[in-house]
């Protein structure tokens, strides 16, 4: 077992480039996931408030945790030691586990095995690596926590011989199995270590503690019921093709990758694999680069690969022409990837949706990327600011639709949104109107959100026609910005005329709209 202290913080620190010596915390849902050695000598801990940890520690870096930054920079920690030692399970990003006979043998001993690992992962930038050797997973992983207490000049590695875990775990507290509920009951029962529940017979645990205690008994015996399960590389399903020289037309380099893109999509079929994600990567010979994340509705074939890597080059330009600098590299990376069984036609075929997709993909090709608009639902408070339009095939905004259009996200709270069910007319641009109380004034709404009168009559100024109001509810006030001038305030309403149908207006400076329309 080989463990990398703190590779939250390690992975953080690689990826935004910062000292080894900074003082860094990873904060998770307003608490302190992992901090580094030197925001543990200013007394933060796990579990602390941003605002403690920041009172104890004023050069504090907070960031926010990415469980999956962990993962993709530990992957190359992974391949390097694969290149020497294949079999490693990942148990999570910062512990692994290999299995020590082969190695063993290849090596000659087991502190030989263990210095090709410590060289291996010194190559890539990589000190601070702890080595455990015992029976099970779980005795080697503490073997490896025990490192902290070797002196830092000698190898970081702790073996324990075959058939001693049992003793080495002996003097370990209880907490270490990670089960709390039992601890409790087995501490009730006078039992402090894993010695003493080791000591136990394994037939009176079953019986008692069923077999979530007889698993545990068995690991505080040094007899983990875990083997190490070697991870399986994930098959190279990527794809790139360098030009040379550089290819300065579209329609060259849609053609020369026409082959390579037909490659790309059988390789995935041979895997079982539907791609419905798309990265593309194009680089170019004067060292400029250009990268976009496409998505599809269904999944994409050939045809469609290379229908994204002309668009890319396309931009906003649906026009054929030359580039400016000839394109020398295109590489393509499924981001996301689906078993091929769950896109299969069914019984009676997919003709009409196939169609549809077709003719939709053949309207982009033509016309470019933006030819072809689909409405998602954003995040806002007034209707009009959720609708937001992009290219059809893209489940998500992309990063330059999102500086044409500003998208908000949808999963915020959104204080003063509109509850459903949502109204199912909802007007381009809200109509002027007029509300006014039976005396025949205009309704209005004071600064106390108190409203002037009862609003008896309304109706749109582009037609005039007064319509009495039956019944209606409000106000509840909007108060966006309210730290900025150009912050609006307004206040919604909802009535019902007399026929039955009921509208959703609002009141903004005194003015009166109607937003929409609950058919």
């Amino acid at each position: 077992m080989f463990w990398c202290p703190d590779w939250p913080i390690t992975a953080a620190l690689r990826e935004h480039a910062l000292p080894a010596d900074s003082a860094l915390a990873l904060v998770d849902r307003g608490e302190v996931f992992a901090c580094s050695p030197a925001a543990r000598q200013d007394g933060v801990k796990r579990g602390l408030r941003v605002r403690e940890a920041q009172a104890r520690s004023t050069g504090l870096v907070c960031l926010p945790y990415d469980p999956s930054l962990d993962d993709r920079t530990f992957e190359p920690v992974t391949a390097a030691v694969e290149t020497i030692m294949p079999g490693v399970q990942v148990i999570r990003p910062g512990l692994c586990a290999i299995r020590v006979k082969g190695p063993t043998r290849y090596y000659g001993s087991e502190a030989a095995a263990a210095g090709v690992v410590f060289q291996t992962l010194a190559a890539i930038g990589l000190t601070d690596v702890r080595i455990g050797i015992a029976d099970g997973p779980f005795a080697a992983e503490q073997a490896a926590r025990a490192t902290d207490q070797l002196d830092d000049d000698v190898p970081q590695l702790v073996v324990i011989p075959p058939g001693e875990s049992a003793w080495f775990l002996g003097s370990y507290p209880l907490e270490i199995l990670e089960q709390p509920k039992l601890t409790v009951l087995l501490k009730r029962l006078g039992i402090r270590s894993l010695g003493d529940f080791a000591a136990l017979r394994a037939s009176d645990v079953r019986n008692r503690f069923g077999i979530e205690g007889a698993l545990a008994h068995r690991q505080a015996s040094g007899l983990d019921h875990r083997n190490v399960v070697a991870r399986t590389p994930p098959p190279h399903l990527d794809a790139a093709v360098d030009f040379e020289p550089p290819l300065a037309r579209i329609d060259q380099l849609a053609f020369a990758f026409r082959s390579r893109a037909g490659e790309f999509v059988d390789t995935l079929r041979e895997a079982g694999l539907v791609c419905t994600a798309l990265h593309v990567s194009l680089h170019t010979e004067s060292g400029e680069s250009s990268e976009r994340r496409w998505q599809h509705p269904r999944w994409f074939d050939a045809d469609d690969v290379v229908d994204r890597v002309r668009w890319q080059l396309q931009g906003t330009n649906a026009s054929d022409h030359g580039l400016t600098s000839g394109v020398s590299r295109v590489h393509v990376v499924p981001e996301i990837v689906e078993n091929l069984s769950d896109h299969a036609d069914g019984l009676w075929g997919t003709g009409p949706d196939e169609g549809i997709h077709h003719g939709l993909a053949r309207v982009q090709s033509m016309l470019g990327h933006g030819a072809v608009l689909t409405a998602v639902v954003a995040g806002g408070r007034l209707l009009a600011d959720r609708r937001v339009f992009i290219p059809w095939g893209d489940a998500e905004v992309s990063p330059q639709q999102a500086a044409k259009t500003p998208v908000k996200d949808r999963d915020q709270p959104w204080p003063g949104r509109l509850p459903g069910p949502a109204p199912a007319t909802v007007f381009a641009e809200p109509v002027a109107a007029a509300v006014v109380d039976s005396r025949g004034n205009t309704v209005d709404v004071d600064a106390r959100g108190l409203v002037s009168a009862d609003p008896a009559f309304f109706s749109a100024e582009r037609d005039g026609t007064p319509q009495p109001v039956h019944s209606w509810a409000g106000p509840w006030p909007i108060n966006e910005r309210w730290w900025d001038p150009s912050g609006r305030v307004l206040n919604r309403f909802q009535l019902v005329d007399h026929s039955g149908s009921a509208w959703l207006l609002l009141i903004e400076d005194h003015r009166w709209w109607i937003e929409a329309r609950y058919d």
